[in-house]
């Protein structure tokens, strides 16, 4: 789950941001500020005017946005990665420059019987004179504007990593906004697995496409991602593997494999060190669940009387009262969630008992790594597909679970990308 990046530009907007340390506790005043501002969301920054759009085949065309330098990729990773993440990581030093492209593709929802829609997402190339080159799809965090994302990359961070770590250094690296952010006009469909797993899928075609055009090919597909992106990624590898195309690694870090274990867990488990901000994976996925599968009073359902129509604004990124979000599940959630039984037998419990990304005989080789001080998931939810695999008798080798040691949850993001690079790399 990804915030905003430190000071000296827009205030604090994501509810994570407040989190720097995960042994901290956040105080609930700050917190509820964070998750009110939430609500302040902001259409996708356009691109640069001077810049023409290229349109390609099958309705995709790319934009460009930004050069950025080696100076800057690695003020990236010694300065301002440390600032978001809480601790510093060696990272490789950039050995090129990299040009960054818009794209906008074409795209369907099959909740909605695949009802056409556009989407947008990055492509970013290497300058370097090799045409093949390695590729590697990153999938983004939970964010909290819609242009926390890929295709505006000055405004994330967890991107910007991802292109100074590797398209700093010869990957062609691309990634898709997920259908409700960046440069889409649907409402954000958080965690609705088929989608993610549409606009992920999609967005490949499109980066191939674009790439093309531009006289590029990859030598092989690599898979990455943070948080809701882990699981993104997963269900990604999941897609692509049914629809045999072929990967060469997948790699996440912090990635809610099973999202009802995990929501399960802070309604009737909760840790010492869980994250304050976890009321907004509940908000984000209880409105975006009743939008993509069609559940009328689904959220209603979920939350309290006191609580739901601030909160319905704050999923639409409307304005809303700082202190109307309560960090407090009890306070935000009806009493009878909390109990197991009845969560699992709702209509929401029963959506997100199918939200998972890791039941199926995995293919290519795959490295989840996860954070033992992660504060917003639990080693359990971080490890089950490799669990998951020696359950059913596969004794899967290429599936495994790393740990990161003791890390936050942006710290294992940041611990875990150079981990990734190396990985890759040896393949």
């Amino acid at each position: 789950m990804i915030g905003r990046r430190r000071g000296g530009q827009r205030p604090c907007i994501a509810v994570e941001v407040v989190v720097k340390q995960s042994r901290f506790r956040v105080p609930s005043i700050a917190a509820s500020v964070a998750l009110a501002v939430l609500a302040l969301g902001t259409p996708a920054a356009p691109a640069r005017a001077e810049e023409p759009v290229v349109a390609v085949a099958g309705g995709i065309s790319y934009q460009a946005i930004g050069r950025w330098d080696a100076d800057r990729l690695n003020q990236i990773v010694t300065k301002d990665t440390p600032a978001f993440a809480g601790l510093t990581e060696t990272y490789s030093p950039a050995t090129n420059a990299v040009r960054l492209y818009r794209v906008t593709y074409p795209s369907v929802i099959p909740e909605q019987g695949n009802r056409p829609i556009t989407a947008t997402g990055l492509v970013a190339v290497p300058e370097v004179d090799a045409k093949s080159l390695p590729l590697v799809s990153y999938q983004h965090g939970t964010v909290y504007l819609n242009d926390e994302v890929p295709s505006s990359p000055e405004q994330s961070p967890e991107t910007q990593l991802m292109i100074a770590q590797f398209a700093g250094q010869g990957y062609l690296l691309i990634g898709a906004d997920y259908f409700g952010l960046g440069g889409s006009n649907e409402p954000e469909g958080y965690m609705v697995k088929a989608s993610q797993q549409q606009a992920t899928s999609d967005m490949l075609v499109a980066g191939r496409a674009v790439m093309t055009a531009m006289g590029l090919s990859d030598t092989g597909l690599h898979l990455a991602g943070w948080s809701q992106g882990g699981f993104v990624t997963m269900a990604m590898l999941e897609k692509l593997e049914r629809d045999g195309v072929a990967v060469k690694a997948a790699a996440t870090a912090s990635a809610p494999l099973d999202v009802f274990a995990a929501l399960n867990g802070f309604l009737n488990f909760p840790r010492p060190n869980d994250a304050v901000w976890v009321n907004s994976l509940f908000i984000l996925s209880a409105f975006a669940f009743e939008n993509y599968y069609a559940v009328p009073g689904l959220a209603r359902s979920l939350f309290t009387d006191e609580t739901y129509e601030t909160l319905a604004k704050a999923y639409r990124r409307e304005k809303i009262d700082v202190a109307a979000i309560p960090t407090d599940l009890k306070k935000l959630i009806r009493p009878e969630y909390f109990d197991p039984q009845f969560f699992a037998a709702s209509a929401y419990g029963r959506l997100i008992a199918a939200t998972s990304a890791y039941r199926w005989v995995i293919e290519t080789p795959v490295r989840n790594y996860y954070g033992e001080a992660d504060e917003a998931i639990t080693v359990g939810v971080a490890r089950m597909a490799a669990t998951y695999q020696a359950a059913i008798g596969t004794g899967n080798p290429t599936v495994e679970a790393v740990s990161t040691g003791d890390t936050s949850h942006r710290g294992t993001f940041a611990r875990a990308v150079p981990l990734w690079k190396a990985w890759f790399d040896g393949l």
